[in-house]
């Protein structure tokens, strides 16, 4: 019989990183002919310019993006220089994209133990610099976390169309993506939680986890409304202007 002290262990893999888009959503409250993530905004679909971001971060390893079993986009003219594995498992909720995403993740050779940073289509103005941000600060802890801003405004509750009390701001923060948790564990969550979640984090933490965050960007919105699309225009030319 061999002795334990005999055996020469070999070292765990370091975990690799993975983005996950989930792009199944009908983007209904942008009032948009078709799929908001597919619309044009600053000459490309907005769903490129968030795929761009990734791409040139070293450190992840593949995005796939989820996609509706009857969604065509990536095989159009549009869609071609889209680096990234495409699944066609969207589900009718954003819980139930991400959590078929991370099956597909796996079958692709992911392992439980690898990060995945799942990150909203919509969110086209996220930059390499933030997506390092946060794996800066979560690739060591424990638990993982999201890029999330503090709260600057006067937060309000309502009750009839008017307000019915004021909240402290102090220790409250909005809720962004990337959201980088173990694919293991945020499979574990998502079934826990079901598809009332909106978010990853929100699925974490009622496992009695809690997430770090870490303070993002004000230009990391949710492109969700009209108007929304004209402004993130505006940035994105910007960002591409010849500095004077």
């Amino acid at each position: 019989m061999t002795e334990l002290n005999d055996i020469t262990l070999k070292p765990r893999a370091a975990p690799r990183c993975w983005a996950l888009i989930p792009c199944a959503g009908t983007g209904s409250r942008a009032g948009a002919a078709g799929p908001k993530q597919y619309q044009l905004i600053a000459g490309k679909p907005m769903v490129m310019h968030t795929l761009a971001a990734f791409a040139d971060v070293p450190r992840i390893d593949e995005t796939l993006l989820v996609v509706s079993p009857d969604d065509g986009f990536f095989q159009t003219p549009e869609a071609q220089n889209a680096s990234c594995l495409i699944a066609a498992c969207g589900g009718s909720t954003r819980a139930a994209s991400v959590f078929n995403g991370l099956n597909a993740l796996l079958a692709e050779g992911a392992v439980e133990h690898d990060w995945v940073l799942v990150h909203d289509a919509a969110r086209c103005l996220i930059t390499p610099a933030q997506i390092n941000q946060l794996l800066d600060a979560c690739l060591e802890d424990e638990v993982g976390g999201l890029l999330a801003l503090p709260l600057p405004d006067t937060l309000k509750t309502a009750h009839a169309g008017r307000v019915a009390a004021t909240l402290p701001r102090a220790d409250k923060w909005l809720a962004q993506t990337p959201q980088m948790f173990r694919i293991g564990s945020l499979i574990e969550a998502l079934e826990l939680a079901g598809d009332a979640v909106t978010d990853e984090s929100s699925a974490i933490e009622a496992m009695g986890l809690s997430p770090k965050l870490v303070a993002g960007s004000a230009q990391n919105f949710k492109v969700t409304y009209p108007e929304d699309f004209e402004l993130a225009q505006a940035v994105l030319l910007a960002r591409d202007m010849p500095p004077k």
